[in-house]
């Protein structure tokens, strides 16, 4: 398996927006995904970065590192995001590798912590995160804050 940036192969450009839209987006939302990619991260430490795990170049995988995460608790950044593993792919360990990958790219990018937001429980905890508080979605559902320290 390898881990790529969406801009590493701009050639699936298309492709690799498609597939986060896919699991992540709605039928009037695609333009959004495009342009939030296409405008993404230029440089190492900028965001928003969007990543794909390929495996003999299927798609089978893909997280985000975010500024935002759509939600209420705008003080805190960067946000893992969009973390999703092809169903005939689980229990493979491929997103403990997503996970850890984007703690080692939020370092890189010069990042002490990084943040996700879910109402999954005990999944994130097996991986060292820890669960710091809660906050509020667009549409106001309760959601829980974990943390994770980018160092190494």
């Amino acid at each position: 398996m390898k881990i790529i940036s969406v801009h590493e192969n701009k050639e699936r450009f298309e492709e690799f927006v498609a597939s986060f839209w896919k699991q992540w987006g709605n039928e009037s939302n695609m333009m959004f995904y495009k342009d939030c990619m296409f405008h993404s991260a230029r440089s190492a430490g900028d965001l928003p970065s969007f990543y794909i795990a390929l495996e003999d170049e299927k798609i089978i995988g893909t997280y985000a590192l975010l500024r935002n995460d759509l939600v209420s608790r705008q003080d805190i950044s960067p946000w893992l995001a969009c973390l999703y593993v092809d169903p005939s792919f689980r229990g493979k360990s491929i997103g403990s590798q997503l996970l850890a990958h984007a703690v080692q790219e939020a370092s890189r990018k010069g990042n002490e912590t990084l943040y996700l937001t879910t109402d999954h429980s005990g999944y994130y905890e097996k991986y060292g995160w820890t669960k710091m508080g809660n906050c509020y979605d667009l549409f106001g559902n309760l959601s829980s804050i974990y943390q994770k320290s980018t160092s190494m």
